[in-house]
């Protein structure tokens, strides 16, 4: 009885180790993945920003080459 009882307390410390470490181990994955994104939002936030200074610079170039609309004549013609 005494040989069962000690088998059992090993194997529940095992099962504790276990649990402690897989508690360690998701806590770390969770700061990995807060971390992730955080970085993750602030490169979508920048990414809209230059998509938008690219659609203005388009819009700029495009606008100031052609000096208006491109299929009206100028008025001498």
């Amino acid at each position: 009885m005494t040989e069962e009882l000690q088998d059992l307390r090993s194997r529940v410390e095992e099962l504790e180790t276990r649990l402690a470490f897989q508690e360690d181990t998701l806590a770390q994955l969770n700061d990995v993945i807060a971390n992730q994104d955080a970085s993750l939002r602030t490169l979508v936030a920048r990414l809209r920003e230059l998509g938008e200074r690219y659609r203005d610079l388009n819009e700029e170039m495009h606008g100031a080459g052609r000096g208006g609309d491109a299929s009206e004549k100028p008025p001498h013609y």
